[in-house]
């Protein structure tokens, strides 16, 4: 490829490397310059351009950009269209992206013309996400090079790939020592939930037995005999030896341990073990949390039927240096304990259910109202304190939410809609609260471990100011508001919801993956009801 000045005698077929202003329109950057432009260009006085003429064998920016990118694509990868010499390689579907490394950094060798760049090897990639961008730099790349890189990328299998989750049906024994909270074993299986239902799977019934070995053993065996693919101990005490109750159990149930620990922080403690081709793994404490830790990559990795033994654990330490989390202190001895931000929530119970035909948020699911799976939920968050909402039926809604720890507010306008419930609410959020969780009563399948995701993605002062879940790119409740929005939200009127407010802002707006379509789902007809029953 020619670069430099060019008499307009010669430009003709050209590339313009800087836009032309002529008046009355202009050229831009990078037009192949026809005899149109040309008598554009010398009938404002303008001699020469700085231009890119191709040499035989040169290939134009785009037509190169393209031929790599197809040269990329595999099933479950799409290609963007082309332009100014750039490529994008999209996902089609939710999985791991897998990347030949050793062959993307040839060809990024091959000549300085061709790159090509990706997200980091071995993620999670979502439906529509970007996985690489192709981009010739000069505005031609010699035709031989390409042929070279083409070749290496059709040899050996694909250089990049989307391996699909698999629908794995999960089983998680629980083991328990007197003195354990209730509401550390409920949130431990809730956050295990979330995690396999991201993936694309299903958790079992979960076995809860004493923290004994020939007890977890024979939890291991009903588990597998119900159709588990993948078995999960999540023990009352860390694992701390390969002869441990979780691992112990394993072997016990006939199964064998492949290797203990990770160079992965937090996950040092993971426990890896099979039971006759199926991953059987005895979880660090860290897995309690939702925040990423070394469990994550190896669930990742066995869902999307990647092979992880030893070798592929042992192979994680660089990088493997991951955030803290609040179960674990802060290595240096004299940081404070990280404490969040404080929230309030706020649970909306005062709705006349005119779609139900009677008040949906008493109707009983898995033995106990609808409105307590909500209330609980709640409770079993960090956010404080919970605000309930009442208006119709306020004193039997109540009366169903005894004996938890909630605030009761009454709604006067509750009969306009959601908007008198929301001012009521908001209203009631005390003053050291830096945001308010708003969550609808007749969500019963909302979690506390999501809840706890959003109020962990909560920071206005990084731009994170509203929090809301979504699922499969539907957006969905409950929402977190940082206290700057309550006027506008209390300002609403009739059966206004925030969304407005938000379209407002959404600047501010940060959204966490949900994993699940309980974000979506609210029970307000008798078919719904159905449904969830």
């Amino acid at each position: 490829m020619r670069f430099g000045p060019t008499p307009l005698d010669e430009a003709k077929g050209a590339v313009l490397v800087h836009t032309a202003r002529l008046p009355g329109r202009a050229i831009k950057k990078g037009t192949i310059l026809s005899g149109k432009d040309i008598a554009a260009l010398r009938e404002a006085g303008i001699a020469e351009v700085i231009a890119a003429r191709l040499e035989p064998g040169d290939v134009a920016e785009d037509d190169a950009a393209r031929r790599i990118a197809d040269a990329m694509l595999t099933e479950g990868v799409a290609r963007s269209r082309t332009a100014t010499g750039r490529a994008n390689l999209i996902a089609e579907r939710q999985g791991l992206l897998v990347l030949d490394e050793a062959r993307i950094h040839a060809i990024n060798a091959l000549d300085e013309s061709l790159t090509i760049a990706t997200l980091p090897n071995v993620v999670p990639v979502q439906p529509r996400e970007m996985l690489a961008t192709i981009k010739i730099i000069p505005f031609a790349a010699p035709g031989a090079v390409l042929d070279r890189a083409e070749a290496m990328l059709r040899e050996g299998g694909p250089a990049l790939r989307v391996a699909p989750f698999r629908p794995l049906r999960v089983g998680l024994v629980m083991t328990e020592l007197p003195g354990l909270k209730e509401s550390a074993m409920e949130g431990a299986v809730e956050v295990t939930r979330e995690r396999v239902e991201g993936l694309s799977g299903s958790l079992l019934p979960h076995e809860r037995v004493p923290h004994e070995t020939q007890a977890v053993a024979a939890a291991l065996r009903r588990l597998r005999d119900a159709g588990a693919e993948m078995l999960l101990v999540a023990g009352a005490s860390a694992v701390v030896d390969r002869r441990d109750v979780g691992p112990a159990g394993i072997v016990a149930a006939g199964g064998q341990i492949v290797h203990f620990g990770m160079p992965v922080d937090p996950g040092n403690l993971l426990c890896l073990g099979e039971w006759d081709g199926i991953p059987a793994m005895v979880l660090p404490g860290c897995a309690r949390s939702p925040k990423l830790n070394g469990f994550d990559w190896v669930l990742q990795r066995l869902f999307a039927g990647l092979a992880v033994g030893p070798r592929e654990v042992m192979g994680m330490g660089v990088g493997g240096l991951l955030k803290e989390i609040e179960l674990r202190p802060l290595p240096r001895e004299t940081a404070a304990p990280r404490r969040g931000r404080p929230v309030a929530a706020v649970l909306l119970a005062a709705g006349m259910s005119r779609r139900m035909g009677r008040n949906k948020l008493l109707e009983p699911v898995g033995g106990k109202p609808m409105v307590a799976h909500a209330a609980d939920a709640l409770l079993a968050s960090r956010a404080r304190p919970v605000i309930v909402v009442l208006g119709h039926e306020g004193a039997r809604v109540r009366a169903a939410l005894a004996g938890r720890d909630v605030r009761f507010v009454e709604a006067p306008d509750y009969a306009e809609g959601l908007a008198g419930s929301l001012r009521a609410g908001l209203a009631a959020v005390p003053a050291e609260a830096e945001g308010a969780l708003v969550a609808l009563g007749d969500m019963p399948l909302v979690g506390p471990g999501l809840l706890d995701r959003l109020l962990d993605a909560f920071d206005p002062e990084e731009g994170r100011a509203v929090v809301r879940p979504v699922h499969a790119g539907r957006p969905g409740n409950p929402v977190l508001w940082a206290r700057e929005f309550l006027p506008e939200l209390r300002a609403l009127t009739g059966d206004e919801g925030g969304r407005q407010v938000i379209a407002r802002h959404l600047d501010r707006l940060a959204e966490v993956e949900a994993g699940s379509d309980a974000v979506l789902r609210d029970f307000d007809t008798p078919e719904a009801l159905a449904e969830l029953a």
